[in-house]
């Protein structure tokens, strides 16, 4: 017996999918990408812990899928850098890869076209995923 996933889209009619059809696009995208945008602060990385039920930090990822070293993040956070092409992934939920906006602060035209830009490119890539599937 399959089961069926049915959420509201926008107030509109309810959108169901059966297992059948849930893992038929799960197998198409892989790993579920979203990403998180919030003031800086605002605890978006809390959000994510608890989503993905841990406590432990995420694995950082650079644009190639390589591993960061957390002494280097630690580091670039210190003095205020940010990547938002980075992925976070959760050893204990790996089926979601993050991407975590810097933060906006009042005024940071700066910050919010880059996630403009980010979702603007993440809209042109060719292959599901690669694509943003989510955006908090």
């Amino acid at each position: 017996m399959s089961k069926s996933i049915s959420k509201p889209i926008s107030g509109g009619p309810l959108f169901s999918l059966n297992d059948g059809q849930a893992q038929k696009i799960k197998s198409k995208c892989g790993r579920f990408r979203i990403l998180i945008i919030g003031r800086a602060n605002a605890g978006k990385t809390t959000i994510l812990q608890k989503v993905c039920n841990t406590t432990e930090d995420p694995i950082v990822y650079d644009a190639n899928g390589e591993e960061i070293d957390p002494l280097v993040l630690e580091a670039s956070a210190s003095r205020g850098l940010h990547n938002i092409e980075k992925e976070l992934v959760f050893k204990s939920n790996p089926g979601f890869i993050f991407h975590d906006s810097r933060g906006f602060e009042a005024g940071g035209i700066e910050e919010l076209n880059r996630v403009k830009e980010f979702i603007e490119s993440r809209s042109k890539e060719t292959k599901l995923a690669r694509k943003l599937h989510a955006i908090w």
